[in-house]
This record gives structure tokens, C-alpha cells and sequence, in this order.
């Protein structure tokens, strides 16, 4: 099949789903639904189309884009639109996570798999109703227990539609914790070395230097004498 020919296909199936849909994903749906052709859909052949599909939707004269986020290809309204749509959403659209379910949240991601004792340590508090609300908004799954820990407490990690949420395709995508937490170089003063004998000579009445500004905005540096030299 001609990729002219693919591309409204795959369009169609990545408008359609609920869900982003893998490059691997979309390959099979094509194939199951030309189960009659004897060639099947290559993998390349998909990809050069996705190719061909995300710079069409490139173009300024479209309001929406495909994006590779939430672990698939979807369709995302752009940016600049975002206000326009919000009014359909209501506050749902625009809810946002609190401080400490962000903080929360925060640690998963760079730490999981962690458990929510490992959680609280980081944190300094209690982290129970945080990670309750983080699974309830489905930001956060439980992947299973750690064995090595007594109790062998709960282990928590970060779910698709934690990617999604934040328009990420994997965990790799998240800032590295050296550029979140970089240190900003502090400018050292300059000091400037000053002679001990000119100190001297400025403490005794001599010449000592006027800095001014004219009208024009030049400057001028001019020599004045101590008050107690005689001109």
C-alpha cells in the first residue's frame, strides 16, 4: 500500500482511540484491518507515514497537532488555543494538583519504584491522603511490593496518564535533576587592590579624584587638592 493511501487510515484510528496508541499498536490495527492484503504493513512503513502526518498537522493553518505524549501517538490541541478550549472544560480542564500532592508526585517520578515510607522520609511529613489523591486522579499506579522490606510495604510508580498529564512520552523525558536543581554560580565582588601609600596621602589632605557628569551625560575626572595644601 502507497503511503498516500496509509496516512488517512492512521489518522483515523489515532482520532478515534481513547487512549495514545504505540507506533506497534497502530501497525497491527492496519494489518487486522487489510487482513485480505497478502503484503502486510511494515513497521517502516507506519512510521513513515506518522512522518508525513505530523508535519502535515505541523502547519500553522491547523489548531491541533500529533504529538507522541501519555506512551503513544494522539492528537493534542496546540498552545496558543489552549484558553478557547478551557471553556468547554470548565474546571476540570484546569484543576491543578496541590503543593504537596506535586511534591509528592515529584519524588515517584524521579525515585519509583518507591514505597510511601520512602516517600514520607524524603518529605518530612505524612504522605497518606497525597498518594491517595495522586491514585485516585490515576497519576500513580501500584507496580507491586517490595520483598526486601519488612511488612513488605506497597511500591508505587507513575502511570500513563501521568505522561500524558505533563505531555511526556516516557520517564526519560523528565528533567534531569542536575538542571532542576542546578546551582546558580554566585559572582565573586570584585575587590580592588588598594595601595596602602595612596590611602595614606588620602587621609592626609592630597590629591584625591573628582568623578562628575556634564549635561551630555560625559564624564569627567578631574584631580582636587586636600584643604590642607594651599593652592
Amino acid at each position: 500500500m502507497e503511503i498516500t493511501n496509509l496516512i488517512p487510515h492512521i489518522e483515523a484510528l489515532i482520532f478515534a482511540s481513547d487512549k495514545p496508541l504505540t507506533t506497534l499498536e497502530l501497525t497491527e490495527l492496519v494489518n487486522n484491518a487489510f487482513g485480505f492484503m497478502e503484503d502486510k504493513i511494515s513497521l517502516d512503513q507506519v512510521e513513515a507515514a506518522i512522518e508525513g502526518i505530523t508535519e502535515k498537522y505541523a502547519s500553522e493553518f491547523y489548531p491541533f497537532e500529533m504529538k507522541q505524549s501519555g506512551g503513544g501517538w494522539q492528537f493534542l490541541t496546540k498552545k496558543d488555543y489552549h484558553k478557547t478550549i478551557a471553556q468547554l472544560n470548565g474546571d476540570k480542564f484546569l484543576k491543578r494538583l496541590s503543593a504537596a500532592a506535586l511534591e509528592t508526585l515529584a519524588i515517584i517520578a524521579y525515585k519509583q519504584p518507591v514505597t510511601k515510607g520512602e516517600i514520607e522520609s524524603i518529605r518530612g511529613v505524612s504522605s497518606d491522603y497525597a498518594v491517595q489523591k495522586l491514585l485516585e486522579k490515576e497519576l500513580i499506579i501500584i507496580t507491586g511490593r517490595n520483598e526486601k522490606l519488612p511488612g513488605h510495604p506497597l511500591v508505587y510508580g507513575t502511570s500513563k496518564n501521568f505522561m500524558d498529564y505533563f505531555g511526556i512520552n516516557s520517564a526519560d523525558d523528565l528533567p534531569k535533576i542536575k538542571e532542576v536543581l542546578a546551582e546558580q554560580l554566585v559572582e565573586p565582588t570584585v575587590m580592588k587592590d588598594v595601595n596602602m601609600e595612596d590611602e595614606t596621602k588620602a587621609e592626609d589632605g592630597d590629591e584625591t579624584t573628582a568623578l562628575a557628569v556634564t549635561d551630555d551625560g560625559e564624564l569627567i575626572v578631574s584631580k582636587e587638592q586636600g584643604e590642607g595644601e594651599e593652592s
